[in-house]
């Protein structure tokens, strides 16, 4: 088969040639505001940025990848996953409002701490910078005072680019109220450069007088071009909202050169990804799926896969059911694949990071493994060690057989789920006397054979309605009957009737392969003879 990508360079290849055109010295900046679970639409950003800095690595540049954590900015509204009591704290730094379940310092570490748990998990390693102490630090003084003095200038800018007039009052800097503790509910009154504070007025009705270091912080328009001179950045992935025209990269841009004197980075614009038929994730809709979930759920090189098979521009529809299996399965198949495109070779290698665990067992065939074993892992390896696999990697199949277990439980629908029966289920009654005939002749063949791998099951099930097949023959004989017609559908109902009590299940050899030969062979037996 051709593939047409063999000639193609991978995205972020394209991007790394591009921003190497203009030197060697790079900053790759990524970041989000931990004001709600960071989930796996919020991953393609910074999936993204590690992307075009590991391209940039290969290629010698000296580069530096960044995670900005907006944790100053404020609680918009109380959101759906929170209680009516985070009311009395909208307006106020989600750094310093208290946490949602009290173990951590505070209520944007909350969502921010298993994110980065979720980086680590990723084989992703920026350096991490939070918004909070930056400002208390004093690292956004200058900008600030820039900002401020150049008030008008960037109120023209706005008004320009986004078409709208800010407010008479408007100010670049939001200081925090010393007694309400909010930072949209105030207004500058005044400040002092050399002194570096701000007065304010609140709605609260107090007034006071602030630090530049700590005491607020630039609106987001503002505070955005600033952090690209702080750290020089010159590659950033965004989302389309901000890249819209007259957005937050349109006046940015402008801010960057006229206000700061920098020149803005290389954008890279990313389409959402969409949570199955429910539309794009949003943690303050509640329409998502953490991170931290799907590393449960899936191997992370797998999430990985998820974000660079794909190009930026492109929206990716993401479902955990049985999609999912889909997407595990086109890893999988890469990943063994003898000869890849150039193309094909650069999404394994982006997909993959050091440190990640990789085992030759197929996710669906340890979905049967795990539930024929009944999620005992001393039962799994063991079939594990029968099927063929390579059990040395044992540290790697226990990762697997968790995330196996996880999706059973959160996603998984239930028609793939199954439980070996341990004894002949009551449906078995129902079997028809061509189907007790061939659970006989299975029992009797597998009773002298040596163990049998998954596609030998499947072709002995098959050979059942093959004219010279050895179970045809037989059970042709146990019928006494000279024609026989048998549809491998009905063999397959008897075979999951027999073990699951149920009329359907898993792929027919990987579960039979998985199960003892002298469990199946007394199971068969005793379903042929098993009478209402």
């Amino acid at each position: 088969m051709v593939n047409f990508m063999a000639d193609i360079k991978h995205w972020a290849e394209v991007v790394a040639d591009d921003v190497l055109e203009h030197g060697n010295r790079h900053i790759v900046s990524t970041g989000i505001t931990p004001s709600g679970h960071i989930h796996i639409g919020n991953m393609r950003e910074v999936v993204t940025a590690d992307a075009v800095y590991r391209v940039l690595l290969e290629r010698d540049a000296d580069v530096e990848l960044i995670y900005m954590a907006d944790n100053f900015d404020p609680l918009r509204k109380v959101y759906p996953f929170l209680p009516e009591s985070f009311a009395e704290h909208v307006g106020k730094p989600i750094s310093e409002i208290p946490c949602p379940c009290g173990e951590c310092e505070n209520y944007a570490d909350h969502f921010l701490k298993p994110f980065l748990e979720g980086l680590e998990k990723l084989g992703i390693h920026p350096t991490v910078y939070k918004a909070d102490e930056l400002y208390k630090s004093g690292k956004f003084t200058e900008a600030i005072k820039t900002a401020l003095l150049k008030r008008n200038e960037i109120a023209k800018i706005l008004l320009k680019v986004s078409g709208k007039e800010v407010d008479p009052e408007w100010s670049p800097f939001n200081p925090i109220c010393n007694e309400c503790g909010k930072m949209d509910t105030t207004t500058v009154t005044g400040f002092n450069i050399d002194d570096e504070t701000v007065n304010y007025s609140c709605s609260c009705g107090s007034n006071g007088t602030v630090s530049m270091a700590g005491g607020g912080k630039l609106t987001w328009r503002v505070d955005w071009p600033a952090k690209w001179k702080m750290f020089g950045v010159t590659v950033e992935p965004f989302g389309k909202d901000h890249a819209s025209r007259g957005g937050s990269y349109d006046t940015g841009k402008r801010i960057s050169k006229e206000i700061f004197g920098y020149e803005p980075p290389k954008p890279i614009i990313y389409e959402w990804i969409m949570l199955g038929k429910e539309g794009a994730m949003s943690s303050s809709t509640g329409v998502v799926v953490s991170i931290s979930d799907m590393l449960k759920v899936v191997p992370p090189e797998v999430l990985r896969y998820l974000i660079i098979r794909t190009k930026p521009e492109k929206h990716i529809r993401f479902d955990p059911a049985i999609p999912l299996l889909t997407l595990v399965d086109n890893f999988e198949r890469l990943h063994s694949a003898d000869k890849l495109s150039e193309y094909d070779k650069t999404v394994l290698r982006l997909s993959h990071a050091s440190g990640l665990c990789h085992t030759d067992i197929p996710f669906k065939h340890m979905t049967t493994i795990y539930q024929v074993a009944h999620g005992d892992f001393d039962k799994i390896m063991k079939i594990v060690r029968r099927a063929g696999y390579d059990a040395e990697k044992e540290k790697c199949i226990k990762e697997l057989a968790d995330n196996v277990a996880s999706w059973l439980d959160m996603f998984a629908p239930d028609m793939v789920k199954f439980s070996v029966q341990e004894n002949i289920p009551p449906i078995a009654a129902t079997l028809s006397d061509e189907q007790r005939a061939f659970l006989k002749a299975m029992a009797e063949f597998l009773q002298d054979a040596d163990e049998l791998d998954g596609e030998d099951y499947h072709n002995l099930i098959y050979s059942a309605k093959e004219e010279n097949g050895e179970l045809h023959k037989r059970i042709k004989e146990i019928l006494g009957v000279d024609e026989l017609s048998l549809s491998p559908k009905t063999l397959f109902k008897a075979i999951y009737i027999s073990v699951l009590g149920q009329a359907s299940g898993p792929k027919a050899g990987w579960f039979l392969s998985s199960l003892e030969k002298d469990f199946l062979v007394k199971r068969f037996a005793e379903a042929a003879d098993f009478r209402p």
